[in-house]
């Protein structure tokens, strides 16, 4: 049985309705109504992963911290609806999840707009807590976080992570990173850069997006993405290339691997997210990573056919 685990933040997802109010777009002084779930990137990418496993063959916890609220509560009974194990979210009194807005233009590209400085999950690796985790994850075959990760954390709890990943990685799990770079969770770049490279250097397994790290390191490339992760000591690469194919890179060998197009997408939330958690399934699986990748691709192209970051299962 694989033991995987997702670290990070979830927080209350708010999208924008659009249509009549009948429909339940809009209120009586035309503003948009808006529907009400749960999203962040690492819980995205754990329940794809969790549904794409298959059945049996291992089990997905997520790690982080929430409040003793209803919200709260509401989340981690959702979780374990999609088979997420809960065990290592730990309950904070008095302190609340993080908040979203998704806006989606005609194309279903979406625009963020965060409430989150306050959130329970920045204080997931306080001092306290690191040595229990470390021992509670002793074992598990991967380890899975992002950008955002590190960026919601202090810088304190930062150490504590990368000694935490250090351990870990000594006692033979997998660390499994996507750069996920929001630059509003950073100082400046160079905060985001020395934290990013220092995660890449106990990374075995990288998927960032090239967008991300052409503004963040001023990559030409998808190529140039690579290399500069395998100079990092990565091994397995893939750069997601958006609605072109992404680039698969290993040590010995290179290759492009495309996905169907979706001509008309309705919300792009997630896709990266659910791309990491298919690709990851496979590969846990058995798969080579050429056909990890197009796995990614063909969830992914569901996810963006429906609105919210995670779609019915």
């Amino acid at each position: 049985m694989l033991r995987i685990a997702s670290l990070g933040e979830c927080m209350i997802e708010l999208s924008e309705s659009t249509g009549s109010l009948e429909g339940g777009g809009l209120n009586h002084d035309g503003a948009a109504a808006m529907q009400r779930t749960f999203g962040g990137d690492t819980l995205n990418t754990a329940v794809y992963l969790a549904r794409s496993l298959t059945p049996g063959s291992g089990k997905v916890s997520y790690v982080t911290a929430l409040g003793d609220d209803p919200f709260s509560a509401e989340m981690i009974a959702a979780w374990q609806r999609e088979g997420l194990e809960t065990g290592l979210v730990e309950r904070l009194a008095g302190r609340l999840p993080g908040l979203y807005i998704i806006r989606t233009d005609g194309q279903g590209e979406r625009t963020f707009h965060y409430w989150r400085s306050a959130a329970a999950a920045r204080e997931m690796l306080r001092a306290e807590r690191a040595g229990g985790l470390a021992e509670a994850l002793s074992g598990f075959d991967l380890i899975y976080l992002s950008g955002i990760t590190l960026g919601i954390l202090d810088a304190d709890s930062r150490e504590r992570l990368y000694r935490l990943l250090e351990t870990l990685r000594g006692s033979g799990s997998r660390i499994a990173f996507d750069t996920n770079y929001r630059p509003r969770l950073w100082r400046d770049r160079a905060e985001a850069q020395a934290a990013v490279r220092r995660t890449l250097s106990l990374a075995d397994i990288a998927l960032p997006t090239h967008e991300d790290e052409a503004a963040l390191f001023g990559d030409g490339s998808p190529e140039a993405t690579a290399q500069r992760l395998h100079g990092l000591g990565v091994g397995e690469v893939v750069v997601k290339c958006g609605a072109t194919p992404c680039l698969v890179s290993l040590k010995d060998r290179q290759a492009r691997v495309a996905g169907e197009t979706v001509a008309q997408p309705v919300d792009t939330t997630a896709a990266g997210d659910s791309f990491n958690g298919a690709y990851l399934a496979a590969r846990l699986g058995g798969a080579g990573a050429e056909e990890a990748a197009a796995a990614g691709h063909a969830l992914a192209g569901r996810v963006i056919r429906t609105k919210g970051a995670i779609i019915p299962a």
